[in-house]
């Protein structure tokens, strides 16, 4: 890549480094560190920073990335400004794009993740039908994980403890089936629920790709102390396991923070560590940097080292004041910034490097609008703030060191009150103002502004300054918007938890400042849940936003799998709101967990009712009816959905769903190949079409269906269970076996694939493998018809009628209408001679409206039963030959599938 003429901020850069004095050995370890090659056991692939704020850390780390250039070495340097795993390789992405190196399948799939991510609440709408059986330890176990990872689950803390476990599980396959119906892929659904495990590999093959280019790839990773708690068990992840793929052996990795690192996830791999201990400048060190920027008169010297305590950043900022003698000095802990600007005499640069302590950020639109200069002097000007020893070059934006802001923050508020809040409230109104453009931006009408990224951070900025210039009246409205920030998500109301916190401290505030820490601690206990639970403890809201906060946390704790808890969040947002559709509806999707559709129906008629020809909500209660069996009432709410919206591809699957349990198989056909042609990567409506398919004779095309869902969903047990019955009808009894395998190895507690696996072993004549997974299917669902009628089949293949009987009778019970149920508990009956018993049962099964219309086999081995008895000796003709005429003309009018 031909590079031209250097940017300002490379050559400010380069001037600042030219006078970088100090930390001699941790530059020189650094340097002899990447003259070693990879293989050699004195390399160290992690070197890890830490002090006390003030101490050089982000100084020393910017050094070392400069040092690592000059060896040729691609960079990426990334701080706090991320908020989660995927905002750090979108971070890593753009530091290597700048070098000529752009990561094109990891910007693509970033681009994807933050769509998708939104799309995953609306997930929940899209439910196949719930589990019917209770979770295994290895669902348990799996639920939690997902959840953790889609971020809808706290991993640490009290609140974790609260949650129902059977629910959790439940919840968590709901939650991913629904996700695999409405997302497009299985890649995104993966991308929502795990993202780290789809997007760190591509981010292994993208730094695989560029690594031979360079000698060195280093990843510094600044202000490790906020950022550790999400991206520390990812990184170690990286580096000491191969889950995700090979990292390159040249990559080294620089982290710095205000503590150690956890000894308890890498102590044990202290032989590629190297820690970094800083402390304060030695009296040497010190002495050198003042030296170096000509303050060498003793009497001055000694002043700086007793008032700086040796903290790089306070001896950098007097320094850079070249004082005279000991009176210039000051006292840097409140007025550095101000004595430093003592020898500055022009009045606009002191006013500016002022004004710009009050933004937590800066670029050069928030300079302009923080210094209020002078149009033609801003670029300038801004130049020159980027040089200042204090302020940090963060490529896209600058900012003030803590050290440094914090004390002029102080000196500013206390020496004039009336201008903070005047300087603070004109700030919040700029933001507030670009806050404003965004959302009519590319003649956009936003509805959701929480969900644009670019409006959050705009309105966070405004909060802020908001909150700085007058705690009491803004705070009561920083807390309504950390209700609508936990709708947008962990991200937004985890940073929004933390801008409380540090407008509470710049201010002085502590109402603010209390708020700010309780909610960071809650959240980072329980997620939005116990976030929001701090905070309606606590009052301050009025009580449509308290309905509000509660329909947010009882949906964080109905992805939770909590589902009493949810709905008795849902109860109370009601009471406080009764006109909140929303509040209807979540509480109608939190009644799925405990199968309560008849309540939940009843909620979506009053959300209905309140929020009138909203798709979504009659598309589920559609769904509901559909679970239920209430046909007609399933139709007309599908019918109407999609008269709504004709491109809500959920409605036409569920009544493509509906449509096949009818028999109306044209139909169903119809409405599936048009939710598939809205979204072809639709797994539940591929496994509902293929049921189609077997009801219209068409084996090649079911499979066809089950094959493309189960590439989409690889881990989807109800498709491997369908599979297997597909593959089991076609005779592949091997691989329907190794089908239903899979299908348990996903669930163990999965009943309807150890039913069906018993079939198959009683198919191939493993009568013992066959009774065994039909007893364990019957243990985990005691009312399950099918599974017991096919345990009587086998029983009475095995010679034990009275045992057939048992279970067919408790079929029958379950099921009293059912044909194929009646005629095993007719050949039990008539094996056991009690002819007249069964007449009233075969009648009712070869009736026209049975329950399930007689498959050809089970009417073939009634006849085979019949002609058996028949044939042998002393058996009585006069009873059992009407019987078989029955069944005889029964098969003489058996015809093809029904048309609709």
């Amino acid at each position: 890549m031909v590079r031209g003429r250097p940017s300002m901020q490379e050559l400010i850069r380069q001037r600042r480094r030219q006078g970088f004095v100090g930390r001699g050995a941790e530059r020189a370890a650094f340097r002899e560190n990447l003259e070693l090659p990879p293989e050699d056991e004195r390399h160290r692939f992690l070197f890890h920073v830490h002090g006390n704020a003030g101490v050089g850390k982000t100084f020393l780390v910017r050094e070392l990335e400069q040092l690592a250039r000059e060896r040729g070495a691609l960079t990426a340097y990334v701080d706090e400004g991320v908020g989660s795993v995927p905002e750090a390789m979108a971070a890593v992405s753009e530091r290597f794009a700048r070098q000529g190196h752009r990561f094109k399948d990891l910007d693509r799939l970033l681009a994807t993740h933050r769509e998708r991510r939104h799309e995953a609440e609306a997930a929940a709408l899209e439910t196949p039908e719930p589990p019917v059986s209770p979770p295994s330890p290895a669902s348990l176990a799996a639920a939690r994980a997902s959840l953790v990872g889609l971020g809808l689950l706290p991993g640490v803390g009290a609140f974790a403890g609260a949650l129902d476990p059977n629910q959790l599980a439940l919840g968590a396959d709901w939650l991913r089936s629904g996700i695999g119906a409405r997302l497009r892929s299985q890649e995104d659904v993966r991308l929502v629920q795990s993202p780290e495990r789809v997007l760190t590999p591509v981010l292994l093959d993208e730094l695989a790709s560029v690594a031979a280019e360079a000698p060195w790839l280093v990843l510094l990773f600044d202000t490790y102390e906020r950022t550790a708690p999400f991206l520390d068990g990812w990184l170690h992840e990286v580096m000491t396991t191969d889950r995700h793929g090979a990292l390159p052996a040249n990559v080294v990795v620089v982290t710095a923070g205000q503590r150690p690192f956890d000894t308890a996830r890498w102590g044990g791999f202290a032989d590629f560590v190297a820690d970094v201990p800083l402390a304060p400048f030695t009296e040497a060190e010190a002495r050198a940097l003042l030296a170096g920027k000509g303050v060498v008169a003793e009497p001055v010297v000694e002043e700086v080292l007793r008032l700086t305590g040796g903290l790089p950043v306070l001896v950098s900022t007097l320094a850079a004041g070249r004082p005279t003698g000991p009176d210039d000095v000051g006292d840097p802990s409140a007025t550095a910034v101000e004595r430093f600007l003592k020898w500055e005499h022009d009045p606009v640069r002191r006013a500016a490097a002022l004004a710009c302590a009050l933004p937590r950020r800066l670029d050069a639109d928030v300079f302009r609008a923080a210094a209020h200069c002078p149009e033609d002097e801003a670029d300038a000007l801004f130049g020159w703030l980027r040089g200042l020893p204090f302020v940090s070059d963060r490529g896209d934006r600058v900012q003030y060191h803590d050290v440094v802001r914090a004390p002029m923050l102080r000196l500013q508020r206390l020496r004039s009150p009336r201008g903070w809040a005047r300087r603070h409230a004109r700030l919040a109104e700029t933001f507030g103002r670009w806050r404003a453009e965004t959302e009519t931006q590319d003649g956009r009408d936003t509805g959701e502004p929480w969900a644009d990224e670019g409006w959050r951070e705009l309105r966070l900025a405004e909060t802020y300054h908001l909150l700085c210039a007058n705690a009491r009246t803004a705070l009561p409205a920083a807390l309504r918007d950390f209700v609508d920030a936990c709708d947008g998500g962990d991200v937004a109301a985890r940073r929004w938890a933390r801008v409380l916190a540090e407008a509470g401290e710049d201010a002085d505030a502590e109402p603010v400042r209390t708020w700010g820490r309780s909610l960071s601690e809650a959240f980072g206990d329980g997620g939005v849940a116990a976030a929001l639970g701090v905070l309606l403890d606590r009052g301050g809201l009025d009580e449509r936003r308290q309905a509000l906060a509660r329909v947010i946390r009882g949906s964080a704790l109905r992805h939770a799998g909590a589902y009493e808890e949810a709905l008795a969040e849902y109860d109370r947002a009601i009471a406080l709101d009764p006109r909140l559709a929303r509040a209807y509806r979540g509480r109608a999707l939190g009644r799925y967990g405990p199968g309560e559709y008849e309540n939940g129906i009843a909620d979506l008629d009053r959300a209905d009712a309140l929020a009138p020809d909203d798709a979504e909500t009659i598309s589920v209660r559609g769904e509901y009816h559909r679970i239920l069996g209430h046909d007609d009432e399933a139709i007309r709410d599908l019918d109407r959905a999609i008269e709504l919206d004709p491109s809500y591809h959920f409605a036409w699957a569920s009544r493509g769903a509906v449509r096949q349990r009818l028999g109306q198989l044209t139909k169903a056909l119809a409405d599936l190949n048009h939710a598939l042609e809205l979204k072809p990567d639709y797994p539940w409506a591929l496994g509902r079409r293929a049921r189609v398919w077997r009801g219209l004779g068409e084996p090649a095309r079911q499979l066809a269906d089950l094959d493309l869902g189960l590439r989409l969903l690889p881990d989807w047990g109800w498709g491997h269970c369908e599979r297997g019955d597909a593959l089991r009808a076609a005779g592949r009894h091997e691989e329907a076996l190794a089908d239903y395998d899979r299908a348990i190895g996903i669930d163990g507690a999965y009943a309807s694939a150890y039913a069906s696996r018993g079939v198959c072993h009683g198919d191939l004549g493993r009568s013992a493998e066959a009774l065994a997974d039909l007893d364990r299917a019957i243990a985990l669902l005691p009312e399950y018809p099918w599974a017991l009628r096919q345990r009587a089949e086998l029983r009475l293949r095995l010679g034990a009628p009275a045992l057939a009987l048992s279970d067919a009778d408790r079929a029958k019970t379950l099921r009293p209408g059912d044909a194929p149920v009646l005629l095993c508990r007719v050949r039990a009956l008539i094996a056991l001679g009690r002819h007249d018993e069964a007449r009233p049962d075969l009648d009712r099964a070869l009736e026209p409206d049975s329950g399930d219309r007689l498959s050809g086999r089970a009417l073939d081995d009634l006849s085979g039963t019949f002609e058996a008895l028949l044939r042998a000796p002393g058996a009585d003709r006069d009873r059992l030959a009407p019987l078989a005429e029955r069944v005889a003309a029964a098969r003489a009018a058996r015809s093809a599938p029904p048309a609709d």
